[in-house]
């Protein structure tokens, strides 16, 4: 028999699950919650829903429809926020566009979103500047000056672009009262851009649909931890996760949804985040190792009181010993495990009561894992026949994943797309073992993609670099594990017989950190280290064998 279902009464409210519905629950009870922007601008939450109609007024009066695409180049700020929301709850589809990249590469990012409207900071007017004249589908290019504001020059000398308006402006002069439509829940909200070890990135998009049931599963994860890591109404929350990467992790929407004081704390300055913690009693925040490193090193760290401090890891390995040393400052560290095309939370180092009375050292080894499912997620490892392997700790597999927030695709990318997805599971081309007590433990990467700072550096790159020296026979780049980036790009090279003794590491180095910048790749290959050895480890069909030269590259080495 086939399943049995009843029409709806015809005037039910078939409610879809769409980002507008998020803020129901903070303006019914915390309507005066504060929301601030580096301590220096303060709005309520009445005002957030104010400024959300503003911007989508504004918008429209600039030509934007359903459907078309407003990008956005700004720092961690209120302004984002609003675009969260605003952009994606009139129709359009919100392009966070990753700064990070190289100017050539976010040009690829915008045409091939086929951008229409672009909010971009003053600050990145260098980064415009060479490619504005290439834009294909940019018509319209709106200012933010975090320093003029509203009272700058319609377009200041410095702009590459003719302006359309300055954001502050023109909120302003909008209408605060915009009718946002219901529709689709199915409909796009977001797109930004990811690269892997080759080729240009690739676009990850997702629906107000799955946007809402991330929100909703990592509120449930973090609402059942037992003590630590919880995330409730009473908490204050700051990213130092850019919210161009993958939405902050989604946790402004959560944030949102919950009612929680919110501070954004713009350009990551290790002092001004030390400050607005101890000023703005921050409690929860997320961030990749690379950041952590960086603000505990500075000067002013050793005044600050981090005590009561939650912070999620990821991006990057965590390192057992950055969690003790965090614990000893009174900081509550766990790992969290994603990936961009994962929206990108799967699962969470949560510790168990039990856990949570061993002593600090046990407790990193469990705080270093890559975590245990959320709710709705169907995480497996998995043989290359798909099969599950046990899970005992030891055996490794593929982790592959169901879950009803995952991309659907890339943009425009049919054959990487079905790759993505292949047998019905999305493949995140991680290895890993899961231990009897369900913890999953991310161990190694099919592909030999380096992570350095939670950015992606292509190994595969730095080789065909390194590999036009004329001194160079023969190179390998693997990662090898930094305290403070996570990973670091190690080239092992070979050199030509009659170079042997001709050329320095140090100078190697130098060429190769000269032509990654000329090459406009990712910024952290200039992290590179360079090593000569005496041979290069091959597997039986002459391939680079990388897993080998990972274990133990000192042995390689002259």
């Amino acid at each position: 028999m086939p399943v049995k279902i009843l029409p709806p009464t015809p005037s039910a409210y078939a409610y879809p699950l769409l980002i507008k519905h998020l803020l129901h629950t903070p303006l019914a009870v915390a309507g005066d919650q504060e929301i601030t922007y580096r301590g220096k601008v303060r709005h309520s939450y009445r005002e957030l829903r104010q400024r959300i109609g503003r911007l989508a007024s504004a918008l429209a009066a600039q030509g934007v429809e359903p459907g078309q695409t407003v990008a956005m180049m700004d720092w961690d700020s209120h302004r984002y926020l609003e675009a969260f929301f605003a952009v994606p709850m009139m129709g359009a589809v919100l392009q966070t566009v990753n700064v990070r990249l190289s100017a050539e590469q976010i040009l690829y990012t915008l045409n091939h979103a086929q951008a229409d409207v672009l909010l971009v900071n003053r600050e990145f007017f260098p980064l415009l500047a060479p490619i504005a004249a290439r834009l294909e589908t940019v018509r319209c290019f709106v200012l933010i000056d975090d320093e003029h504001g509203r009272d700058g020059v319609a377009t200041p000398a410095d702009a590459p672009v003719s302006i359309s308006g300055e954001y502050e402006a023109l909120l302003a002069a909008a209408d605060a009262n915009y009718d946002f439509p219901d529709f689709d829940e199915n409909a796009q909200a977001t797109v930004f851009y990811t690269t892997g070890t080759t080729g240009l990135p690739k676009g990850v998009f997702f629906s107000h649909r799955q946007l809402v049931l991330h929100t909703l599963g990592v509120a449930t994860a973090m609402g059942s931890a037992p003590a630590n890591g919880r995330l409730c109404r009473e908490d204050v929350y700051m990213p130092i996760t850019p919210m161009f990467h993958v939405h902050a992790w989604g946790f402004p929407y959560l944030a949102t949804m919950l009612g929680v004081k919110q501070v954004y704390p713009g350009r990551y300055q290790p002092e001004v985040i030390c400050r607005l913690i101890s000023e703005e009693k921050v409690s929860f925040s997320h961030c990749v190792p690379t950041i952590l490193h960086m603000v505990l090193s500075h000067p002013q760290a050793r005044t600050t009181d981090f005590s009561g401090l939650k912070i999620l890891i990821g991006g990057a390995a965590m390192p057992e010993a950055m969690a003790i040393a965090a614990q000893k400052r009174g900081m509550d560290l766990f790992t969290g495990y994603g990936m961009s095309e994962t929206c990108p939370v799967l699962s969470l180092a949560h510790l168990d009561s039990a856990d949570l009375a061993r002593s600090v050292e046990e407790q990193a080894v469990i705080r270093a894992k890559t975590g245990r499912p959320l709710p709705l997620v169907d995480l497996r490892i998995v043989d290359p026949d798909m099969k599950d392997v046990a899970h005992d700790g030891k055996a490794t597999g593929e982790v592959v994943v169901r879950a009803p927030w995952l991309t659907q695709g890339y943009v425009a990318a049919p054959e990487a797309s079905e790759g993505l997805w292949a047998g019905g599971y999305l493949h995140t081309a991680d290895i890993g073992n899961i231990n009897p007590a369900g913890y999953l433990k991310v161990t190694d990467r099919i592909k030999d993609v380096i992570k350095t700072g939670g950015e992606w550096t292509s190994s595969l790159q730095l080789e065909d670099i390194i590999a036009k020296h004329e001194a160079v026979h023969e190179v390998a780049v693997i990662g090898v594990a930094d305290d403070k980036w996570g990973e670091r790009p190690l080239a092992l090279v070979l050199l030509k017989p009659d170079c042997v003794g001709q050329i320095t590491e140090h100078a190697l180095r130098n060429y190769a950190a000269h032509a990654i910048e000329a090459a406009g790749i990712s910024r952290y290959g200039v992290l590179l280290q360079v090593r000569f050895v005496k041979t290069l480890v091959k597997t039986s069909v002459g391939k680079m064998n990388k897993r080998l030269m990972r274990a133990d590259p000192d042995a390689l080495c002259i």
